[in-house]
């Protein structure tokens, strides 16, 4: 293993307390879904590192970012885009069994519903860009979605409706 052990040994002890492989089976009876045991972290990290957040400018959201991935114990993340232009807002914890998607970190809605997807994306490693997929719903193998732009007008109700 590559990774120091000496340092934030206790961090990794109760990073290892929850074992996210078997959290479904507390959760009472569900309808048996494929487990989502393979993880798109590194692609994730990957499109973060080259690809959404290169550059110096970037590199204290890259790292705050980064960061968070590795604290997170889902195997599967997508990343919220502003538009077609590929700009990174925010991180998203996708929950397969549930087809919940919830902020982790970034600017964008609390939780996106499938009604307020607008594109879907995949990221290739090799290529260090993002393509559209054809699809309509999300799925394992989304990396990165776009929502309505509507969705970002919407600012919190003004103070000014006032009784």
């Amino acid at each position: 293993s590559n990774r120091s052990t000496c340092a934030g040994s206790s961090k990794n002890f109760w990073r290892n307390r929850v074992c996210p492989n078997h959290a479904h089976v507390t959760g009472g009876p569900k309808l048996f879904k494929e487990p989502s045991a393979k993880s798109n972290k590194p692609i994730i990290q990957n499109a973060i590192a080259h690809c959404c957040l290169a550059g110096k400018v970037n590199e204290a959201q890259k790292n705050a970012i980064l960061e968070e991935i590795e604290r997170c114990e889902s195997n599967h993340l997508i990343i919220l885009f502003r538009d077609g232009g590929c700009q990174f807002r925010a991180l998203y914890v996708y929950s397969p069994e549930t087809e919940e998607i919830v902020k982790l970190k970034g600017t964008g809605p609390r939780a996106i519903s499938r009604k307020m997807i607008d594109r879907l994306y995949k990221y290739s490693s090799d290529r260090k860009q993002f393509t559209v997929i054809p699809a309509k719903s999300v799925s394992v193998s989304v990396d990165a979605l776009t929502i309505h732009g509507h969705l970002w007008q919407a600012k919190r109700p003004s103070t000014s409706k006032r009784k």
